[in-house]
């Protein structure tokens, strides 16, 4: 039998990267060298995508030009907004109308699915990051019978996805709070769906594929299913006071508690970190705090329970995407959101210094195994 972290790629160097280092020991992240925590806290989602995509911080003319490009690109061909018509108005998992979608983007593009040089290959990462979010919101809108709402181009991305999903400007500290998700989601090295899309690219398929393929991976529980998770598990507790034996319940029965450990991460998640003070503070509020109750009590069981394990991302976005009003099964999409810049970003350093990504698999399998003719063969189970 193979050995369960090999299978896992666990501990595997699998290509060098100038984009984001991630220190699982010290609880640390960065992009192009800047700590994720200063960004945060500092930065806007589209100053971090401007770092990401040409790795080094804007000008205020250049963080100008870049905003000016998102808010320019965010109306849809009228064939892809006839596409999420069709999917909202019958039942449709928000994650496939988003793959659907950019794959089918490609359709409409004039020059096709086809490889760029390097400027028109960034051109079109801006061009998709600026729609993505266009689509989920004008999807949830069709799906419950609402008018879809156009883009607003005085909005930066995360405003505009606010307007675009409720029809009411956000405020300011709304606005704000979700663009510290975005910048936080951007980019995590190669976690399973950046991987996805390197290995993608690496054939030399075009943007709008590799992409498709990164959502792909980005819907599993495992990935960026598990925000949701999180939610429908504070849903099905309900009640601070069952929360503890509800967690101790799921540890006896060998149930893994969503928003829990890391791969990578044998510390606390930095980008938790980040949002850890936010949570606090949106669930001061007496109508709140039943959820914060719930959500501290999960903490505190797991880390006696699990000897410290600690919480990761999903745990705490859960909770923020909840009281920006978000939709639950919309959290993976805005996940993708942020994440599309990171993808596309991992995207174009792979066109950069090309090699196929082709690893070996150990076999564990039977070997000299006979040939036996049909008619002489017995039933066998299946393995």
């Amino acid at each position: 039998m193979a050995d369960k972290k090999a299978g896992g790629l666990e501990g595997v160097v699998a290509l060098p990267s100038a984009i984001c280092r991630v220190d699982g020991a010290n609880g640390e992240l960065s992009y192009r060298g800047v700590d994720v925590m200063e960004l945060a806290k500092y930065s806007t989602f589209e100053e971090t995508a401007y770092l990401l995509w040409y790795g080094y911080l804007p000008t205020r003319s250049q963080l100008r030009e870049l905003e000016d490009r998102f808010a320019c690109c965010r109306d849809l061909p009228q064939g892809i907004t006839r596409i999420i018509a069709t999917a909202g108005n019958e039942p449709s998992e928000p994650m496939e109308v988003l793959r659907t979608s950019i794959s089918a983007m490609a359709r409409f593009d004039p020059q096709g699915p086809v490889l760029r040089d390097q400027k028109a290959d960034l051109d079109l990462a801006m061009l998709l990051a600026a729609k993505l979010p266009v689509i989920v919101a004008t999807f949830h809108r069709i799906r419950t019978g609402q008018e879809i709402i156009a883009p607003r181009d005085d909005l930066n991305s995360a405003a505009n996805f606010l307007w675009m999903l409720t029809g009411e400007k956000p405020s300011e500290k709304k606005a704000r709070i979700l663009d510290t998700a975005l910048i936080l989601h951007a980019d995590h090295e190669l976690n399973a769906s950046t991987f996805t899309a390197r290995v993608a690219a690496s054939t030399l398929a075009d943007i709008y594929a590799a992409v498709s393929a990164a959502m792909g991976a980005l819907s599993g529980p495992l990935h960026g299913g598990a925000n949701e998770d999180v939610m429908h598990m504070l849903e099905r507790i309900g009640d601070p006071a069952k929360t503890e034996q509800y967690v101790l319940d799921q540890l006896a029965e060998g149930n893994k508690i969503p928003g829990f450990g890391h791969r990578v991460y044998k510390n606390l998640d930095p980008r938790g970190e980040a949002l850890r003070p936010i949570v606090a503070e949106l669930y001061s509020d007496p109508a709140q705090r039943p959820w914060l109750e719930m959500w501290q009590t999960v903490e505190r069981i797991m880390s006696e329970e699990k000897h410290h394990l600690h919480p990761n991302l999903d745990f705490f976005a859960a909770l923020v995407y909840r009281w920006l009003g978000i939709p639950t099964d919309l959290f993976t999409p805005v996940f993708a959101c942020s994440r599309i810049v990171g993808w596309t970003t991992h995207i174009l350093e792979q066109y950069a210094n090309n090699r196929l990504i082709r690893p070996l698999a150990e076999y564990v399998g039977p070997v000299d195994v006979p040939y036996v003719p049909v008619n002489e063969r017995a039933i066998q189970a299946a393995a």
